[in-house]
């Protein structure tokens, strides 16, 4: 807002020069954007903050604001008039109020005997230099007492207000305006109006856009003798919703959307009416029509100065903060050696706590006397949240082994549901579904991530994905748990399996192994596997997964290839993680590697021979890899042929030919212990 020097200097009885102004303004209230000179004067340009917007938006406001930071003393605004005993405002005018939630304070007084004459020199000046167009010295004094104290003010002519039947009276409704209601403004412009905007209206239609823009129809002009002065106090919201409504925005709707003091209507009123008596030679009436149901009182706040000294990490003394208050016009009700009981007042709508007090205080006293103390409290690091951290490590192995994580609905519908062979009792069912699709919470990760296959294999040759997210399951009750599951295209069980070491192994876990699925009532399973590729994933003979290959059948009926799929307990998986690893060197002494080929029946599982040939090895089995599964037509019938490499080492010693042949005999003597199995030399 621009504020002219030399208006500011009308209130004050010593003003600091304009430079130095600005400069005790930046350090204490406001930001100044810019001092200029015009003519005799220096315009002002003042960054008022939003909340301070209600007491310093006017030229009487800041004149208060700088008195207390410069230690001047302020002038009282002249509000003396001499009233016309005879003229009673409530005698000529009645106000109705329609819409009491809408405003909370409207004033208004009859002024009869006024001259509209083009405004004097200096109050023209005056309002040019704050951006302000002069028109007749009623509506030019209404103008500049909005600038003087913030408060909107509107003048109507009174004869052009229509008059009540019975009583004569000139009626005044402050009301919603009706559907396909419209108003021509003061500037000529027509506005169509709805129940969104507040009007003042008499009984024949609107006069004027509450607390926006005044009514062409009953404006100020030559031929006017009596007006009616109107101060109101609207509820911000409401005015700023008629305003965007209508598009216009102006000086006193500004205001009004930041919030005013109730109690500012009737000093604005009365200085409007002693300007218009000595300038206008206007006759007040000698009362003021006042709605104002629920009057706003000044607030107490009791300001506890220890906990001011805690705060700044400085001590004011008592006196020095009640003198600082004081000059910024609050009142100490009681004082004592640690605290004050203040009265606010009620244009401070700022102000409602002590810790808003505070900053009053070193703001004025200046927070460049603030001494730097470095804090001495400690800090408390949060305690660790292990369940985040062990879900962030997870995906960071996978992500690290080339999944991309997906997000799924936690609900599927029954064309999953009787595909994946689930049963309605062990399936929880939304009372309200959105659509049919969404009809059940799911009761595992894996269809899913099965359909997300189906829609994306024909984009990609290789798909690798993994979710971690929450399952729900009706097992005697409501069952909720987290688990982890991960998803490979093709035939690849064995990379499957991998995953899973290397998953586990980084997660601290040991002891892994794979044993044959045997579904039970504990752990069965309504999705459908692979009869010769599935197996339990165990730690310490607890099975805390599973790995497999999804059916043909289902796959089929999805159009899709070979997939393999894990399902993890991740509830479990917390259970038995652990951040500490044991790191071993790597053995200096060269690896051994023996090829071994044995002939299976087909449903023999290579997990079996892997659990044997690492159980026969011992500690110098370092790694088991198969490398080739042949089921020709010239092995005989029922019988498939595995290949193994089978690495040996040792860490202290390089292994002879010897040793080696011990332990390859060892472990085809209990490979063959089972008739059924041959192992080829």
């Amino acid at each position: 807002m621009v504020f002219s020097y030399n208006w500011l200097k009308e209130y004050l009885k010593t003003l600091p020069q304009p430079e130095k102004l600005a400069d005790l303004l930046n350090m204490h209230s406001f930001e100044v954007e810019e001092v200029k000179k015009e003519g005799k004067d220096h315009l002002i340009d003042i960054d008022v903050l939003p909340n301070r917007a209600a007491d310093c938006f006017s030229h009487y406001g800041m004149a208060r604001e700088i008195s207390a930071i410069a230690k001047v003393v302020l002038k009282d605004l002249d509000v003396k008039f001499k009233a016309d005993k005879k003229l009673k405002s409530r005698e000529l005018v009645k106000v109705e109020v329609l819409d009491k939630s809408s405003l909370s304070r409207y004033s208004a007084k009859v002024i009869s005997g006024v001259k509209i004459k083009p405004s004097p020199q200096w109050l023209v000046e005056r309002l040019k230099s704050c951006g302000l167009r002069p028109i007749n010295n009623v509506v030019d004094i209404a103008n500049y007492v909005m600038l003087e104290t913030g408060q909107p003010i509107h003048a109507f002519d009174l004869e052009k207000i229509h008059q009540e039947k019975g009583d004569g009276l000139r009626k005044i409704i402050v009301r919603r305006a009706k559907k396909g209601e419209k108003i021509t403004s003061l500037d000529g412009e027509k506005y169509n109006l709805d129940q969104d905007v507040l009007v003042i209206s008499d009984l024949k239609g609107p006069l004027a856009i509450a607390g926006i823009k005044g009514g062409k129809y009953p404006e100020i002009d030559q031929k006017t003798k009596t007006i009616v002065l109107e101060a109101a106090n609207f509820d911000p919201q409401v005015v700023r919703k008629g305003s965007k409504k209508i598009n216009l925005r102006t000086d006193a709707s500004l205001r009004f959307e930041h919030g005013l003091d109730p109690n500012l209507t009737e000093l604005a009123i009365n200085r409007a009416s002693s300007l218009i008596q000595e300038i206008v030679k206007g006759n007040p009436s000698s009362d003021l029509i006042d709605y104002y149901p629920k009057k706003t009182l000044p607030k107490l706040i009791k300001l506890d100065l220890s906990y001011l000294k805690s705060l700044l990490g400085m001590e004011v003394k008592s006196k020095d903060a009640a003198a600082i208050l004081k000059r910024l016009k609050f009142q100490i009700i009681k004082s004592g050696v640690d605290y004050l009981l203040v009265k606010v007042p009620s244009f401070r709508l700022d102000i409602n706590i002590p810790e808003d007090l505070i900053e009053e205080i070193i703001r004025i006293k200046g927070l460049e006397n603030i001494d730097p103390v470095f804090p001495v409290s400690s800090l408390i690091p949060p305690k660790k949240n292990l369940e985040i951290f062990w879900e962030d490590m997870a995906k960071n192995i996978f992500k690290e082994a080339g999944f991309n994580e997906v997000y799924n609905y936690s609900f599927f519908g029954e064309e999953e549901a009787s595909l994946f062979h689930y049963s309605k009792d062990e399936l929880i069912e939304l009372e309200n579904p959105i659509s049919s699709e969404q009809k059940y919470l799911r009761a595992s990760l894996i269809p899913s991530l099965v359909r997300d296959v189906e829609k994306n294999h024909k984009n990609f040759k290789e798909i690798k994905i993994f979710e971690l997210g929450k399952v729900f399951r009706n097992e005697k009750g409501f069952k909720e748990k987290r688990m982890l599951s991960f998803l490979i295209t093709g035939d690849s069980f064995y990379e499957a399996k991998g995953i899973v070491d290397l998953f586990l192994n980084k997660l601290g876990i040991s002891n892994i192994w794979y044993d044959d699925y045997k579904p039970t009532p504990e752990n069965s399973r309504s999705i459908v596997w692979h009869s010769q590729k599935a197996a339990e994933i165990k730690a310490d003979n607890e099975e805390i997964g599973f790995l497999g290959e999804i059916s043909p059948s289902i796959l089929s009926e999805l159009k899709i290839d070979k997939v393999v799929v894990c399902d993890i307990d991740f509830e479990k998986l917390l259970n038995i993680a652990s951040e500490e690893h044991e790191y071993r060197p790597i053995s200096r002494f060269p690896a051994v590697v023996r090829d071994l080929a044995i002939l299976t029946p087909q449903e023999t599982r290579v997990v079996e021979i892997l659990n044997i040939i690492n159980s026969a090895g011992g500690s110098l089995v370092r790694d088991v890899d198969l490398f080739d599964i042949y089921q020709g037509e010239e092995l005989p019938d029922g019988k498939k042929n595995l290949a193994f490499h089978i690495i040996f080492q040792a860490e202290d010693r390089t292994l002879s030919s010897n040793e080696v042949d011990r332990v390859m005999e060892k472990i085809i003597k209990i490979l063959e212990e089972d008739p059924e199995r041959q192992v080829r030399k």
